[in-house]
């Protein structure tokens, strides 16, 4: 878990310029059911161009995880087990979709 949030801790700061933190950002809460809710902001980022939804995965109750792209935002939701796994959802989206230089 750790290599994923320095990964996350690290993209959020190469979008940081003064100007794009003080709207947007990433938010990473709880949900009564119970289980995560990751939510990260898109807009100027490498991302802000992408749309679309995953099909929920759920094998049980306590099992279950979904994520998607829509309104330049990341969601990400799934049980108390499924908050690393969100994050490297989102981690792999930013890396298949580097723009080249």
């Amino acid at each position: 878990m750790d290599q994923i949030i320095s990964w996350i801790s690290n993209w959020l700061l190469s979008h940081c310029d003064g100007d794009w933190e003080h709207e947007y950002g990433v938010k990473i809460e709880t949900l009564d059911n119970p289980g995560w809710s990751v939510k990260i902001d898109l807009t100027d980022t490498e991302l802000d161009h992408l749309d679309f939804e995953t099909d929920l995965v759920e094998t049980s109750d306590n099992d279950w995880y979904v994520y998607k792209i829509k309104n330049k935002q990341y969601f990400g939701a799934g049980d108390l087990n499924k908050l690393e796994l969100l994050l490297e959802k989102f981690k792999e989206l930013v890396e298949s979709n580097k723009k080249i230089e």
